[in-house]
């Protein structure tokens, strides 16, 4: 998983997009699913997983400390969990290969445990700062060692019974977030997270859904604090994972941009805190329209039909930056080809992904012809009108799947070929993007 050779790939002028499509299981959820399967009493069954590589690090790492894992020939996953308190001390280092939410809060369980594990990673995600994770557990009780930076591989000794705290968050997190709510179902008493701007509330829902005693409550002014009782016992549920809606991005933002398409995105989780994208294409006159809302395992779905649409730059709110993320690398694709400016602030997280995605979004824009100014908190991109971006660079990826896939949209409606330095790290969250693409062109 961390040692494969680089595979280029050139993307090119597309036909219009036609058709139907069903994406990937939602990352976020299928991540969760696993971890909190493996601690409850008894066996759960997963179907909708997402089969990428990030996901398959969770499942190894809950394998290694005794949970029972295994995918059917139906695809249904049933795992037998060991109970809040009895993971087990892993034999090896746990490898998270690029996957920051598997390591973020596979930490957070680990430290309210009496075990020790080492945290080991590709690259990329060895080049990425833990530290606003260390910091809240340490102060649980955790005794963490990391290299240089906060950085992997870094070795969590747990703690119990570990230290109940209150922990307001510095920035916007909802890994941090999930770190701490995890390591508190194994404290004793209440430990509370305080948000002061919202975050996905994946993993809120899902504890409540397996029986741990959470509690939300919001301030006038926005501020939710999330308090957990620990020394939960959970109850094995059965789990649908809807589709991811930071895979649909890249359809979503390819169908508006590529003249004359017309594409159905079946069975995308719109949770608020994740929906963001869809709202703000909107806004810049993307035709989205949501087709049978409804709500499955206390999460809403709907089937999205999109149309190529001409679209209008905007000031980004920044307060929507929480709910989208993951999703500003391909909007600034979609801003290239919009009609006037589109101005985004507030984006400080996206320094500190798999890349620094504002720095090489701007680069990567700017080599294929965009109108790119680079500001410390965002961009600021000047479109096209709808006209082709000239192209023909090759745009390097910095082993981050979303700026891949990113690029290989903006490929799509560029005059010359996109060449990505390497497709490899697609595989992370997407395993049949360039699939599902090439079924739409036909």
């Amino acid at each position: 998983m961390t040692d494969q050779t680089a595979t280029p790939r050139a993307f090119c002028v597309s036909v219009p997009l036609k058709g139907r499509i069903a994406i990937p299981g939602d990352k976020s959820i299928s991540h969760r699913s696993l971890m909190l399967s493996a601690l409850a009493v008894g066996e759960s069954r997963v179907t909708g997983l997402l089969e990428g590589h990030d996901v398959l690090a969770t499942a190894a790492a809950m394998r290694a400390m005794g949970a029972t894992i295994e995918r059917r020939n139906d695809g249904e996953w049933v795992i037998g969990g060991v109970g809040v308190g009895g993971l087990l001390q892993p034999r090896e280092a746990l490898d998270m290969g690029n996957s920051g939410t598997s390591t973020r809060l596979l930490m957070g369980l680990v430290a309210s445990h009496p075990i020790t594990a080492t945290f080991t990673g590709d690259a990329s995600l060895s080049g990425r700062p833990m530290g606003r994770v260390i910091d809240p557990l340490s102060q649980m009780g955790a005794d963490i060692s990391a290299s240089p930076g906060g950085r992997l591989p870094l070795m969590v000794r747990g703690l119990a019974p570990a230290i109940p705290l209150s922990y307001r968050l510095p920035m916007a997190s909802a890994q941090v977030k999930s770190a701490v709510l995890l390591a508190g179902l194994n404290t004793p008493g209440i430990t509370e997270v305080i948000e002061p701007v919202p975050t996905r509330d994946h993993s809120e829902r899902m504890l409540r859904g397996f029986g741990a005693e959470l509690t939300v409550e919001t301030d006038g002014d926005g501020t939710r604090h999330i308090r957990i009782r620990g020394e939960a016992e959970l109850k094995p549920q059965s789990i649908i994972v809807p589709g991811d809606p930071s895979s649909a991005a890249f359809f979503l933002v390819a169908a508006l941009v590529v003249p004359g398409s017309d594409v159905t995105i079946a069975n995308v989780g719109l949770n608020p805190t994740r929906a963001g994208l869809v709202d703000v294409l909107k806004q810049m006159g993307g035709d989205i329209e949501l087709l049978d809302a409804r709500e499955v395992g206390g999460e809403p779905i709907a089937d999205l039909r999109v149309r190529h649409s001409a679209l209008k730059g905007i000031d980004v709110d920044p307060a929507v930056a929480p709910s989208m993320i993951d999703e500003f690398p391909v909007l600034f694709v979609a801003a290239a080809l919009a009609e006037g400016r589109t101005v985004t602030t507030g984006l400080d997280e996206l320094r500190v992904k798999e890349s620094d995605r504002i720095a090489v979004m701007a680069a990567g824009l700017k080599a294929i012809g965009a109108r790119v100014e680079e500001r410390e908190d965002g961009l600021v991109i000047d479109g096209t009108g709808g006209d082709p971006l000239p192209g023909g660079a090759t745009i390097a990826g910095h082993l981050d799947h979303r700026i891949c896939m990113s690029f290989a949209v903006a490929g799509l409606v560029s005059k010359a070929p996109v060449t990505i330095d390497d497709i490899v790290p697609v595989a992370t969250s997407f395993p049949n993007f360039e699939a599902l693409l090439a079924g739409l062109q036909r």
